[in-house]
């Protein structure tokens, strides 16, 4: 009864969860979710109180604790903390597979489905219903027993090379650093990076300057480092993190674990009737075959790879005119950008950091949040949290709460890069009638504040924030109250980037960057000329960035497309093929950026990385009605909002994006807002 992560609270106890409370915790729920399952999979005569409902319950209860420990696991890594983890994964991989493939169970719920009164339910209630029984099937639920089996072992041993694939990525990033004693050697680096650098020596107890391969440490050093030398090594320890080349040669090396993930996905696709992984995994999303993807990637590719390498051949000369470089190599590309960037239009990320103070960008956010969607945002200090960086917020619509999120913006050791959003409690009524509020995980890896001065972000750094939090609102906005459809519960993957690349509208335009831009020691706007210029230089190289993202996607897809048993694709291949077609910037031999690809080898992104340009069309084509009606009216916000935020997975995507817009979505918005379009 001590253990807080037993506890019904909405809020968890984070000042007294300890290790030891995990897997205890874990045993507990599934063994009591074990023993009620049993009873509610054996009735006559299941209704939706008596079967879905409770079912509900118990699932949100493993949830609630389940989401602290992976949320945890990631941002307080630790080597117990770790074991825990593996330990629970394990237990709870056997259980879901177990409970997919619960025939008795999935017997119930058809008999609720053949109902008379099943039409009854309301539309979040039916779509959940059609969810499970579609997820019983990709489960495997109908396969013979000998099949089951062997669909429940390739399932186990998937979670766990995928654990062990992020894993790798965590300790090699986190191994790698280089200590520089002369200051000279960074010529170049902004103030703001070497103050990182400076601290991040500071915090191993060493002198100098230290970089790591964390996002806020090694960007700069591509990005403005005179020093071509380090700028390679860098380049090299980060693009062979986890592989067989590099400073750390075959120490963490994700190859074979690549090759063993590719063949369990292979193999439980097949198991369940589909040619390859590829088309298994838009059984669950809005495109509808494997050839509507690769056409949509290749039309886009067609239309943005001749800007981009126009774009490359500017970058050539401007190198080779201005700075005698006549070959121009991989760990130069970012480099010379941002000198051409700064020629072209006379500005740079660096010289706008003052503007973007994260006590302001903050506020802004919310503000313009507040603004389009009609809530209230608080700061509630006195919440525990698991570091003294983080904050927790409360959400309120007309005074009452309607949801909570933390906020934790900075890098730090033992926690894993990049930017996030997680639930960790989903919208739902529960049997008694009462009501949980969302709760969101809001994670960044931004500079932390160095030497007294407050945290600087890039304008780049703002529109991540601004995308996690357009996650964040899709979770807590929801008016759902069925869990498996409830906020991003149950939205097709390639339709969930949707509200996340949307709210980055709002970092580009004159009236919302009043709210969030602000010089961090003068409290002055950001001048109007600088203004300009940042809108000027929006679509710089947008389409080099436009190519590496369709490099990547289809990457991904064909890598799974085209496995086969008898022929395992190789994905550092599969990769260079991909980029022979399509990359406009030439990679050296030794990359081996397949081996870091967490998206697809340890994330939800696996053969469905596409999404996020698939979702970018429909962001685009949003935002395109706000950019008729002004980026704050009130009517169009309140659509989306009622449209989009609040239905979260309760019907079709596509239903949802037509009662939005009045139409299917076009890709001519996203063409013509990066500037492609028009180029073309």
């Amino acid at each position: 009864m001590n253990n807080p992560l037993l506890t019904d609270e909405l809020l968890p106890r984070f000042d007294h969860i300890r290790t030891e409370h995990m897997e205890r915790a874990i045993d507990q729920i599934l063994s009591d979710n074990r023993m009620q399952i049993q009873n509610l999979a054996g009735q006559e005569d299941p209704s939706w109180d008596t079967l879905a409902l409770p079912m509900q319950g118990l699932e949100e209860r493993l949830n609630n604790t389940w989401s602290i420990i992976s949320h945890l696991n990631g941002v307080m890594n630790s080597d117990e903390l770790r074991q825990v983890y593996k330990r629970c994964l394990e237990k709870l991989t056997e259980y879901s597979t177990e409970l997919s493939q619960n025939s008795q169970l999935c017997g119930a719920y058809k008999k609720l489905a053949a109902r008379e009164d099943f039409g009854q339910l309301d539309t979040a209630q039916r779509k959940a219903i059609e969810n499970t029984l579609r997820d019983f099937h990709l489960g495997g639920v109908d396969l013979p027993d000998d099949q089951k089996r062997q669909y429940a072992a390739l399932s186990k041993e998937l979670s766990e090379l995928s654990n062990r694939f992020s894993d790798n990525v965590l300790d090699a990033t986190q191994h790698w650093f280089r200590q520089v004693t002369d200051v000279e050697e960074l010529a170049g680096m902004p103030e703001s990076a070497l103050s990182g650098a400076r601290q991040a020596a500071r915090q191993r107890e060493m002198d100098g300057y230290v970089i790591t391969l964390d996002f806020p440490s090694f960007y700069p050093v591509l990005t403005y480092c005179d020093n071509r030398e380090l700028r390679r090594d860098v380049y090299e320890a980060f693009v062979t993190r986890a592989s067989d080349l590099g400073p750390d040669a075959g120490t963490w090396d994700n190859t074979p674990v690549m090759a063993e993930i590719l063949k369990r996905r292979h193999q439980m696709a097949q198991l369940l009737g589909f040619d390859n992984f590829a088309e298994r995994s838009l059984a669950t999303k809005m495109a509808r075959s494997v050839e509507e993807v690769l056409d949509f990637l290749n039309e886009l590719a067609a239309r943005s790879r001749p800007v981009a390498e126009q774009e490359m051949t500017d970058l050539k000369d401007f190198a080779g005119e201005q700075h005698g470089i006549s070959e121009l190599e991989a760990w130069d590309v970012g480099y010379y950008s941002e000198k051409l960037r700064q020629a072209r239009y006379d500005i740079s990320p660096e010289a706008l950091r003052p503007w973007f103070p994260v006590d302001r960008v903050v506020p802004g956010l919310f503000a313009v949040a507040e603004r389009l969607f009609g809530i209230q945002i608080e700061a509630r200090p006195e919440v525990e949290t698991w570091h003294p960086d983080v904050t927790a917020y409360r959400i309120s619509r007309d005074d009452e709460a309607v949801a909570w999120f933390y906020l934790d913006l900075f890098a730090r050791q033992g926690k894993r890069g990049g930017a996030w959003m997680a639930d960790c409690r989903v919208r739902c009524r529960n049997l008694r009638g009462q009501l949980q509020l969302p709760v969101a995980f809001l994670t960044c890896n931004f500079t932390p504040p160095v030497d007294g001065k407050p945290s600087l972000l890039t304008h780049d750094e703002v529109t991540t924030l601004f995308h996690e939090f357009g996650h964040g609102l899709h979770h807590m906005l929801t008016r759902v109250e069925v869990s498996d459809v409830s906020g991003i519960n149950g939205v097709a993957w390639d339709a969930v980037e949707l509200p996340s690349q949307f709210l980055e509208n709002w970092c580009w335009n004159p009236e919302s960057l009043r709210l969030i831009a602000a010089h961090h020691e003068t409290g002055e706007p950001l001048p109007e000329d600088m203004l300009q210029k940042l809108l000027a230089a929006k679509n710089f190289q947008a389409g080099m960035q436009m190519v590496r993202q369709l490099e990547f996607s289809l990457f991904d897809f064909r890598l799974h497309a085209e496995f086969s048993q008898q022929r395992p694709t190789n994905p550092l291949d599969m990769h260079r093929t991909v980029r022979d077609q399509i990359a406009v910037v030439r990679a050296p031999s030794f990359n081996r950026f397949p081996n870091s690809f967490s998206h697809i080898f340890a994330g939800g992104y696996a053969a469905g990385y596409y999404s996020y340009k698939w979702a970018e069309v429909l962001a685009a084509d949003a935002f395109s009605l706000f950019e008729e009606r002004g980026i704050f009216d009130s009517r169009t916000g309140r659509s989306f909002l009622e449209n989009i935020l609040e239905k979260g997975g309760s019907r079709e995507p596509m239903e949802l994006f037509k009662a939005f817009r009045g139409r299917e979505p076009r890709v001519d918005a996203l063409l013509r807002q990066t500037g492609i379009s028009t180029a073309a």
